[in-house]
């Protein structure tokens, strides 16, 4: 058996579009809104975008500091004693072989 009720098919005279209709302005027609709605909403998302600009700013700053105190940390590890290249004892290069020249 076939069914041809307008609610399935969406066929008919339109009436439960209508009713839909109806019922859905009568609700609408109750809500009110708030008059501060805009002010309260536009107070809120600044609030965020400067909590988040702070956030923000924290973390680069604790970033920074720590880039900075291992940075210190790693020069300050280095050795005290000036090693073999700034001895200063003599050139390096006068002490090791070098080429023979031929003078005319």
């Amino acid at each position: 058996m076939k069914d041809t009720s307008p609610d399935r098919t969406g066929h008919g005279d339109g009436r439960t579009e209508r009713e839909l209709r109806e019922a859905l302005e009568a609700l609408a027609g109750g809500v009110l809104p708030d008059p501060d709605a805009y002010r309260t909403a536009r107070g809120e998302w600044l609030r965020r975008e400067r909590r988040r600009r702070l956030v923000l700013a924290v973390l680069i700053a604790v970033v920074f500091a720590l880039a900075t105190l291992i940075g210190l940390w790693v020069l300050n590890q280095a050795p005290s004693d000036p090693g073999v290249i700034f001895s200063g004892t003599g050139s390096p290069s006068a002490e090791g072989p070098s080429l023979t020249r031929l003078h005319p």
